[in-house]
């Protein structure tokens, strides 16, 4: 089980730096708008100061530690690595990557963003090792609203949605675009992900990812 549990961190990890990847590239395109918490992030950015990614940072570390207040439950240390790793490397990308001025460059940065975002989350959700900062708010209304996934999700992007445009934050068509259409580039790349990582540490059955959490 320790080449099961060392490719699964190599997944988890690798996965959060593909997902900051592709969240730095619909800020090179932000033209044409960008994710909700991204805008967020970057309407903070711009009245504040600091970084995106700190701000991804701070914000993760508001809701982590009032979701673990209302679910009396200490999250999972991939939680808090969660929360740092892609707050950082998203720094990290927009440093690396040049600005692009054109239309039709901003254009592809974003669908090739969105497209490497979704297969990062696939990446870094595959193995199992703790939800992000924002998918434990949405676990959280669910339980104590009763709302289905769809309904919470909807309404949490929403309301940052608004409060980042109120900031300043690039909203346009690419942000509803990703409301829209991330979950089912995610729910493609998802499967795709789990195959991966079963054929590299050659196990037959998914459920040795919820049997071994290691975290």
């Amino acid at each position: 089980m320790r080449n099961l549990l060392a490719w699964r961190w190599i997944f988890f990890v690798g996965g959060m730096m593909i997902m900051s990847l592709g969240i730095s590239l619909t800020i090179k395109g932000q033209r044409f708008g960008i994710g909700p918490w991204d805008v967020l992030h970057v309407g903070l950015f711009q009245n504040i100061g600091l970084t995106i990614g700190s701000w991804s940072i701070l914000t993760g570390l508001l809701i982590v530690t009032v979701s673990s207040l209302a679910l009396k439950e200490w999250p999972r240390w991939g939680t808090w690595l969660n929360m740092l790793v892609i707050g950082l490397f998203i720094d990290f990308f927009n440093w690396l990557l040049p600005d692009v001025t054109s239309l039709a460059a901003q254009g592809l940065c974003f669908i090739i963003g969105v497209l490497v975002m979704a297969y990062g989350v696939g990446i870094y959700v595959s193995p199992n090792l703790g939800a992000g900062p924002r998918d434990s708010l949405m676990l959280l209304i669910v339980d104590k609203l009763g709302w289905s996934l769809r309904t919470a999700r909807t309404t949490i992007e929403a309301i940052v949605t608004l409060a980042g445009f109120l900031l300043g934050g690039p909203v346009g068509i690419g942000t509803l675009f990703v409301v829209l259409f991330i979950g089912q580039f995610i729910q493609i790349a998802m499967p795709q992900c789990k195959k991966l990582l079963l054929w590299i540490t050659n196990q037959d059955d998914e459920k040795v990812l919820l049997r071994y959490k290691g975290a």
